[in-house]
């Protein structure tokens, strides 16, 4: 029996094509579809189950659930003006149970789950020879396979609330399944983790394989999100955020993550030799592996680097390349995301947001006119050539609006937030909200800029997905010791990323750091004194902070600070909708910095359970009605 017929999860196919979309640094592509269940009953075929394994880790890459289901619906990020799946930012009744991205993750982490449940299952029982001999290299294979299956859990969890937890594998089809209680599914998920912890290597020389650090960090992250519950019921303990800060206290002192020295360095497209540098960064901790060769990466490839973009292709001198990406400006910032940093003094802003384009294209450049060229020797000249500025977008403040005159009066295109018109009022230029103004144009975020991919035409990108980073435990430690009242040392892990947040003494700022953001041309001195972090953020309100009205104790406020710090360290990174769902903060805080969501009701801090698992189960052998369906639902839906 072929692998595709062999093994089903909940009604699906588990194994499809095993080895079949590997992991770059390690993994193979081979067709391997003839393979039967008798090969997971050998050594070879335990190890590439193992590598399988990894394989649905990309799904969260893989299509447009990518931001929407991460990263829609939230403070810092909405729809931009090719709406495609734009309810699950603006929260209508279109986010139901039948949305096809609802169980496309679903279906892609049970999958990777029975792949982990094989493997469990079967290695201690192997009779290896070389890979598999010893309890030491058995127990190494089942740390990675527990903890993918926590990975996979922890997923589901925060995005479906009660799932029905299967830690044993499935063969055959199965259909009676009941969803186990939240609390049960975190036991789980911090055994494995534990698990994980002990058993696996510090390091490996296979990148992209777990490790004991990223068992750790997942851990942290886990007690943090079930001990930071207030009103949900996640089975916290009194001890999780102690074990919290405990854990990502371990990856921390371990000595083998370091932060890069300059922020630009993780997202560097300027080489290929510096875009594989920064994907095996001693910053990244764990990551999803993707093939360099975009043949190969099918429906596994990286999509992300296109739903950043704005649309540049338009505009005079410029022609759709493989630098600037596809324009398919699916999402933009936020004002609140524009807002939320300090621009002048925080280099991760314009280290990863682009605000100007270079003309590509001499076959529409723009030409001076009578009415605008500034001597009359141009009248008819281009404005500018190849290789020179085309446009530049500009993030300015009310206060210090761009005059209408100085944009038809530039020799390449400029679009401001903010623009004094003729008769001297202040309007919107582009306009994250949608109310006035442009959707598609905007600051780019740049993190996904994917250099391997081979032409323009290329949708499905190679780049590596990072799932964890060594900066982001530190605000996790942060977090655990604030919410402990620890403040001091909350502060000293939170000023530890911002000391690699500011510029350096030395550092070259870009010029709308004076031209827009109050900064003094020639200056390069430190920021990091403008720049660190001190309990007056929290103790007081902050107007900088931009904190809900309803925020009122230094405890509420803290919570927001670090929220706040994670927007500014890990801008679009796809964590933002399950921080805000795990901190229960996502009502307040989507409703007042995301005027688009102004539908969300408290509900929606859970998906809808996919009806095609609803109609697929059964219970005593028969379908479930329409009342028991109901009853398996989440509420809302």
């Amino acid at each position: 029996m072929k692998i595709t017929r062999t093994f089903r999860t909940l009604g699906f196919t588990a194994l499809l094509g095993l080895g079949l979309g590997s992991c770059k640094d390690y993994l193979k592509e081979e067709l391997v579809s003839t393979l039967t269940n008798d090969y997971f009953s050998t050594e070879q075929g335990l190890e590439d189950l193992v590598k399988s394994s990894y394989e649905q880790t990309r799904y969260k890459f893989a299509n447009e659930h990518s931001y929407a289901m991460f990263n829609f619906g939230v403070d810092e990020l909405t729809y931009a003006d090719q709406i495609n799946y734009y309810w699950w930012d603006i929260y209508d009744s279109r986010l139901n149970s039948s949305d096809g991205f609802v169980d496309g993750v679903w279906t892609a982490d049970y999958d990777g789950i029975n792949r982990c449940n094989i493997g469990i299952a079967r290695i201690p029982g192997i009779q290896g020879t070389t890979t598999l001999r010893t309890d030491a290299q058995k127990n190494q294979r089942l740390g990675e396979l527990r903890f993918l299956r926590a990975y996979y859990y922890f997923q589901l969890v925060q995005q479906y609330g009660a799932i029905p937890l299967v830690l044993q594998p499935t063969e055959g089809v199965q259909l009676e399944y009941t969803r186990a209680p939240v609390s049960d599914v975190y036991r789980a998920i911090i055994s494995d983790l534990r698990f994980a912890a002990t058993n696996l290597g510090p390091t490996t020389s296979d990148f992209g394989r777990a490790t004991q650090g990223a068992a750790q960090h997942y851990l942290a992250k886990v007690y943090l999100t079930r001990g930071s519950a207030i009103t949900d019921v996640r089975g916290q303990r009194p001890t999780d955020i102690d074990s919290a800060a405990y854990y990502a206290d371990q990856v921390i002192s371990g000595g083998r993550y370091t932060l890069e020295s300059d922020y630009a360095k993780l997202f560097d497209i300027s080489s290929y030799t510096n875009s594989v540098a920064a994907q095996t960064s001693k910053e990244i901790i764990f990551s999803s592996q993707f093939v360099n060769v975009p043949a190969l990466a099918g429906r596994f490839g990286n999509r992300v680097h296109s739903y950043f973009t704005l649309q540049y292709d338009t505009e005079p001198g410029m022609a759709r390349d493989l630098l600037n990406d596809r324009p398919f400006r699916r999402i933009m910032p936020t004002n609140y995301a524009l807002d939320i940093f300090d621009r002048r003094n925080d280099s991760r802003f314009y280290k990863t947001m682009k605000t100007a384009w270079i003309a590509n294209s001499a076959t529409n450049l723009p030409k001076w006119t009578a009415a605008n060229a500034p001597t009359p020797a141009l009248v008819g000249q281009p404005k500018f050539a190849v290789g020179d500025t085309a446009f530049a977008v500009i993030v300015n403040t009310p206060q210090n609006p761009v005059p209408q005159s100085q944009i038809n009066a530039s020799r390449y295109g400029i679009f401001a937030r903010y623009v004094r018109n003729a008769a001297g009022t202040v309007v919107l230029g582009y306009d994250p909200t949608g109310a006035v103004g442009l959707r598609n144009k905007f600051p780019q975020l740049i993190k996904y800029t994917d250099p391997f991919r081979t032409s323009a035409a290329d949708e499905a990108g190679t780049k590596d997905g990072i799932l964890a980073r060594f900066a982001e435990t530190y605000l996790i430690a942060a977090e655990a010791y604030g919410r402990k009242g620890d403040y001091n040392k909350a502060l000293q892990y939170v000023n530890i990323v911002r000391q690699r947040a500011a510029y350096k003494a030395g550092e070259v700022r870009p010029n709308a750091n004076y031209r827009f953001e109050g900064g003094v041309r020639g200056d390069v001195s430190s920021t990091y004194p403008a720049l660190t972090a001190t309990q007056a953020s929290f103790t007081t309100n902050d107007p900088k902070e931009m904190y809900p009205p309803s925020v009122g104790s230094t405890a509420e406020r803290f919570i927001h600070f670090i929220l706040n710090e994670r927007t500014r360290e890990l801008l679009g990174e796809l964590h933002r909708w399950e921080d805000l769902a795990r901190t229960e903060t996502l009502v307040v805080r989507t409703r007042y910095l995301n005027p688009d969501a102004v539908a969300i009701q408290p509900f929606h801090k859970l998906r809808p359970i996919p009806q095609t698992h609803l109609e697929r189960i059964s219970r005593n052998g028969q379908p479930l009605s329409a009342t028991e369906r109901q009853a398996e639902q989440n509420p809302g839906y």
